[in-house]
């Protein structure tokens, strides 16, 4: 029987049972099996054995985490940080530190300008001694969310220090290569203007602050913020720089790669030791002629001496590009020119696609040709032009004159984005969609010349992607926006979707300028990505119960991210001037709600029961819906209060529901006795924020709901809650 076999395939399977031990699921484990079973017929005995070790190498990994996480300390007192991840954003101060062998994420807020001036220039490495309270980061709050304890984890790091006081600080005369990396940084900022300082500490140094948050934020719409990921292409660049210089001084081959090992080992550094720069490292030194087994290896000593590094977003996409190059580099051999590269590119975006849209759920098909002008402009003009006038700085020459360059292309790029705003959203696969798009995928790129299997696969694949962004199934989900509302409605295969609120956060704001940080919206973290992740790129209709910042402060950056057609508001919302500013901004068709008028959705309509109560509170005029979909009754009541609690009774006196979205996040002042005796529902939805300075919802709320055996489901405790309708009827899903 045949014994070899390809280094590819052991990588495959490696992947296999790396995903089985680490992040288990049934179709993953039926494709293991299936493919080990494979290797058996065909003899690969020595491939199983090495699989044999690699399986229990990951299970000691998972087991050492698993002890290392349980026996995490209840105290410190001291951090030496690393220098090179401390970041000032406006009063507060973030970085990662190590104390005791341990690794942790550490958040300050500042006390003084003083304090955020010292730390903003820190450049020697320092002992923190502080007082302060560890906490285990968050988790998973919403479907398809963002797991914080998840990626800490895979980056070791277990717990998170708040620091209430700075009781001192000792400085260490150690030197390291992040101090020089700081170093470095530091020199840029304060050498050189912005826009330009960011590319210059972006591309050179794997830097990137937070006043670039907006580029940043373009970038990606656009899809090409992975030119900013340090990879194969500055590697490249400064590898083959050093080569050429040594070799023009007349140094042998043997000698150039001797100074050449070195060199990557400090570039390495110097960049913060990202995955993709280890990666590219790795493939540009191993001593092998093969560009397969350049890869195979690489990998192979990834998982050994960093294993966690596939649980990440970075990691994976990292290499699956070089997956991709490696294999099908040599298969467009017969195009030359611009049809290759366009070729070459095409191959990528496809072959990345299925793991694009599983952790970002949208594609922009402009980013094939943007990739392709932007690497050129980044490899050609600002590497070797940013070099040169970062060098150039240390004699004194400063030339901040090339500043005009990056505010014309920053210039550009926003108008290219106004252009094009919106991606094309795709929704998030489950394990078993993303590995046929895997499958269909690379078969696609395999035979692209036979055109009948090309017609095939290209339909397999467009079938597979309509599954993915229309799910089969009605839905209604109270997203955990914290402390707000936001309520999506969605019907099957995605046919209508109707959003009741934004969510938002109260700013509380700040005299002192220097207190003002910059951050991501509630929604960029919360509702967009749930949204994308449904496959929703456009919101056919937004009700906006009324015009609290919790319940509509979200509203123009939704409007940003995706096309809002209609907008349901009550005429008293117009009374609050800031409102009325938000709504002149966008280009949605806006409806005053009336009483009686409903809205198609399900097998029923969703139906507006109240618009407001005139000359009451704003908490009052909000507007309540409600709607009998598949046999269950839904009531929504915004930031409902006990009058108008009294006045929807009055009106409605045979209203009843089974399933109550709570007014006004459960506090003292809504859901009366009287009004539960009324409605008779059978679960409550208390939308709430954790932990929250209101202390919602109160203890008279929830006793009023256990007094009438209602079942209650709260996002603080619960996170995001979901109702799906299947055949046999409505179940509820939550994400804790």
């Amino acid at each position: 029987m045949k014994q070899n076999f390809s280094p590819i395939y052991l990588i495959y399977l490696l992947v296999l049972f790396y995903f089985l031990i680490f992040s288990f699921s049934w179709p993953l484990c039926i494709l293991t099996l299936a493919s080990t079973v494979l290797s058996f017929c065909r003899g690969y005995y020595g491939l199983l054995l090495i699989l044999l070790g690699f399986a229990l190498f990951f299970f000691w990994v998972k087991e050492a985490e698993r002890i290392k996480e349980s026996r995490q300390p209840d105290k410190i007192s001291r951090i030496k940080p690393y220098i090179d991840t401390i970041e000032v954003n406006g009063n507060r101060l973030s970085f990662r530190g190590e104390t005791s062998g341990q690794d942790y994420q550490v958040f300050y807020t500042f006390k003084s300008q003083k304090e955020q001036e010292y730390f903003k220039k820190l450049d020697i490495n320092v002992l923190i001694y502080f007082e302060g309270q560890l906490e285990e980061p968050e988790e998973q709050r919403n479907f398809s969310g963002f797991d914080y304890k998840k990626y800490l984890k895979s980056q070791g790091i277990y717990r998170l220090v708040q620091v209430e006081k700075i009781q001192g600080l000792e400085r260490l005369d150690s030197f390291d290569m992040r101090l020089l990396r700081r170093q470095a940084i530091l020199w840029t900022q304060q050498h050189f203007p912005r826009p330009m300082s960011s590319y210059m500490t972006g591309l050179l140094f794997g830097w990137l602050d937070k006043d670039f948050e907006e580029m940043n934020d373009i970038y990606t719409s656009l899809g090409i913020i992975h030119l900013f990921a340090l990879s194969g292409m500055q590697v490249n660049f400064f590898i083959e720089l050093l080569r050429k210089i040594l070799l023009r001084l007349g140094l042998s081959q043997s000698i150039v790669f001797f100074i050449q090992v070195p060199f990557s080992i400090f570039y390495a550094f110097i960049t913060g030791l990202s995955v993709s720069i280890l990666r590219a490292l790795l493939q540009k030194n191993l001593p092998m002629k093969r560009t397969v087994d350049k890869f195979s290896l690489t990998f192979i000593l990834l998982l050994l001496f960093k294993p966690n590094f596939l649980m990440t977003a970075g990691g994976q996409l990292t290499m699956i590009y070089s997956f991709l190059l490696v294999i099908f580099s040599g298969k467009f051999g017969h195009a030359k020119g611009i049809k290759k590269t366009l070729l070459d590119s095409t191959v990528l975006a496809v072959g990345v696609l299925p793991l694009l849209i599983f952790h970002f759920h949208s594609f922009q098909p402009l980013s094939i040709l943007l990739t392709l002008l932007f690497s050129l402009i980044f490899d050609f003009l600002l590497l070797p032009g940013l070099l040169l006038i970062f060098l150039l700085s240390f004699l004194g020459i400063n030339l901040i004159f090339f500043n005009d360059f990056f505010i014309f292309l920053e210039s550009i790029v926003k108008a290219v984005e106004s252009l094009f705003q919106y991606p094309l959203v795709l929704g998030k696969p489950d394990v078993l969609f993303l590995l046929l798009l895997f499958g269909f995928s690379g078969l696609f790129i395999d035979f692209y010349r036979k055109k009948t299997w090309n017609l095939v696969l290209l339909s397999a694949l467009f079938l597979l992607f309509f599954l993915v962004k229309n799910p089969r199934q009605a839905s209604i989900t109270m997203v955990d926006v914290g402390q707000g509302d936001s309520i999506l409605l969605q019907d099957k295969w995605n046919r209508r979707n109707i959003l009741i609120d934004t969510g938002g956060k109260l700013n509380l704001g700040s005299d002192e300028s220097w207190k003002i940080a910059s951050h991501k919206s509630n929604a960029e973290k919360t509702l967009i990505p749930y949204l994308k992740s449904q496959g929703i790129g456009t919101v056919e209709t937004l009700i906006l119960t009324h015009p609290d910042e919790d319940h509509m402060g979200d509203l123009e950056i939704l409007s940003q991210k995706m096309k809002i057609k209609h907008i349901y508001i009550s005429e008293t919302a117009l009374e609050k001037e800031s409102f009325v500013k938000k709504l002149s901004k966008l280009k949605s068709k806006v409806h005053f709600a009336r009483e009686g008028d409903k809205l198609p959705i399900f097998d029923g309509h969703l139906h507006f029961l109240a618009t407001g109560l005139e000359g009451r509170s704003n908490n009052d005029n909000s507007l309540v819906t409600f709607g009998d979909f598949y046999g269950k009754k839904f009531l929504f009541t915004g930031d409902l209060e006990e009058e108008g609690e009294r006045d929807l009774q009055k009106r409605y006196p045979n209203l009843q529901t089974d399933v109550l979205k709570v007014g006004h996040h459960g506090s003292k002042s809504s859901s009366k006795v009287g009004f539960l005796k009324n409605l008779k529902p059978q679960i409550a939805l208390i939308s709430v924020g954790k932990n929250n300075r209101y202390k919602h919802p109160s203890q008279e709320t929830l006793e009023n709901l256990s007094a009438e055996n209602i079942k209650i489901y709260r996002t603080d405790q619960q996170g995001a809650i979901r109702f799906i309708y299947k055949k046999k009827g409505w179940t509820i899903q939550t994400v804790k």
